[in-house]
């Protein structure tokens, strides 16, 4: 045994302080997109799940990274013979980050909100069967259904289903007060949102002390940031040309996953002339996938012929029913009165995908006969006049909600597909538990709505990251369109 001198014992306790100082507990993720506002609960956009799903915002239940549901507010659940009660009870200390109790009358005041009349929840059907949510104590509730669904654990994983407070609603979309493990500090619109640790948080606390969310849509500046060393990771890197550079560079790492994002030419199924369905299969014939999928996206993506994502046990390739034919194409559209073609207009927004290969889409259309009139809009203006407005002929974007070959069952839905018999196959999918039954309903959903030419099926998005070395912890594959970081750290 011995006893360091006075002098080294200095030395080490500089050293050790110096360590302390030097290690790293935040980080700056850029990603493309920015939320248009921060109340995941009234919007489509998937850039507000983006920023808060799980990292501010937590529900009853949640998506883990392999996109398995598990518990989240709600420690466990009781689900009665008929399938149409649910008990829940909740994780006892949970408090909102402004230090109000979260408890059973938040939850019915979150679902309620959801159903009422007024509500703008974007997938407000996907929550048509709760008939009733009653409170039995502060930490017990009950969901009653009208009908059977088996979804219902899925479905309040969803980013729309998050807990809110009726004290902090009115504020929520410029200042969201959730219950998560970071809190919102500030929005600088244009630039930056910036969260820090929730110091009082019920459940396993984060490792970051502070994250910021970098908004950055160019290609260009997103390689510059990144290779500057400026950001630490980017979420959904839209330069795929240039991932091989990061795979070379011992500084990066270069994370390549998948998504739940089926990316589709989404088409107005009620502005002549795409209410015929035989200008709609000429659509579908008169594009290339795989041009579209090497010229854009530089080879990351899987040709998709259904909205179903290919990594689904229950996914069905029909990618042969609308392969690439220009020749059909043409015939169809003479068939259906359009020898000479027609013009219409596509509307594109900022991510790459939709940009770069709205360009390619509108070359593989005029050679058939179909003008497309390219018209670049941001994710706002797209969200107003396309989205609610339902004022466009074509759009390209990216569908990344989990499993949502529902929305095909909404005719007042952006791309307003109105067919009785898919909507009444949802109807019967959504009370039946036995899953292989699921799984053949969800086969003929697929064909259904493939052998209509609803949309013309693209490819499901790749999921594409760069990220610092040293960075842990993050998501390869987004099994709903999130960057949760409570399990982020920086390696020793």
């Amino acid at each position: 045994m011995f006893k360091l001198s006075p002098l080294l014992l200095g030395v080490s306790a500089a050293a050790l302080l110096a360590g302390a100082a030097m290690a790293k507990d935040d980080l700056t993720i850029a990603i493309q997109l920015e939320p248009p506002h921060l109340d995941p609960t009234s919007a489509a956009a998937g850039a507000i799940d983006s920023v808060l799903y799980s990292n501010v915002f937590e529900g009853l239940t949640r998506f883990d990274s392999a996109g398995g549901v598990i518990p989240g507010l709600a420690k466990s659940w009781e689900i009665s013979e008929d399938g149409l009660t649910y008990t829940f009870m909740l994780n006892e200390g949970v408090t909102f980050h402004d230090g109000t109790t979260m408890d059973a009358e938040d939850v019915k005041f979150s679902l309620d909100r959801i159903g009422a009349e007024d509500s703008a929840n974007a997938q407000k059907a996907l929550y048509s069967a709760i008939s009733e949510v009653n409170v039995i104590d502060p930490m017990t509730f009950e969901v009653k259904l009208s009908e059977a669904n088996g979804n219902l654990l899925f479905n309040l994983a969803w980013g729309d289903a998050v807990i809110v407070a009726p004290e902090s609603i009115e504020g929520i979309k410029q200042t969201p007060i959730g219950t998560g493990a970071f809190k919102f500090d500030s929005w600088t619109q244009g630039d930056k949102i910036e969260l820090s640790r929730n110091e009082s948080y019920w459940g396993t606390p984060a490792v970051l002390t502070n994250a910021t969310f970098k908004f950055i849509s160019d290609p260009t500046a997103a390689l510059g940031a990144m290779m500057a060393e400026d950001i630490d990771v980017f979420s959904g890197f839209p330069a795929p040309e240039n991932l091989p550079q990061f795979e070379a560079d011992p500084r990066f790492q270069v994370l390549v996953g998948s998504t739940e994002g089926e990316t589709i030419l989404s088409t107005n199924n009620k502005m002549p002339p795409f209410d015929n369905v035989k200008v709609r299969e000429a659509l579908a014939h008169a594009i290339d996938r795989q041009a579209i999928i090497d010229g854009a996206m530089f080879g990351y993506g899987t040709p998709i012929g259904t909205h179903f994502a290919p990594h689904n046990p229950a996914y069905v390739d029909l990618t042969a029913m609308s392969s690439y034919d220009p020749e059909k194409a043409k015939t169809l559209l003479a068939e259906a009165g359009f020898a000479d073609g027609f013009e219409t207009t596509l509307f594109l927004p900022p991510p790459s995908y939709a940009r770069r290969g709205g360009e390619i889409i509108a070359s593989q259309l005029a050679a058939v006969g179909i003008k497309a009139e390219i018209t670049n809009v941001e994710w706002a203006q797209w969200l107003e006049s396309v989205f609610k407005g339902k004022n466009f002929g074509l759009t390209i974007v990216s569908h990344t909600e989990p499993m949502d070959i529902g929305i095909y069952a909404n005719p007042e839905y952006y791309f307003q597909y109105d067919n009785p018999a898919f909507q009444e196959l949802m109807t019967k999918l959504n009370i039946t538990t036995d899953p292989e039954m699921r799984k053949m309903m969800l086969g003929d959903a697929q064909k259904m709505i493939s052998g209509d030419y609803v949309n013309g099926y693209l490819f499901q998005l790749a999921a594409l990251s760069v990220a610092k070395a040293g960075v842990q912890g993050l998501w390869a594959n987004q099994p709903t369109q999130a960057n949760d970081l409570t399990a982020v750290s920086w390696a020793d």
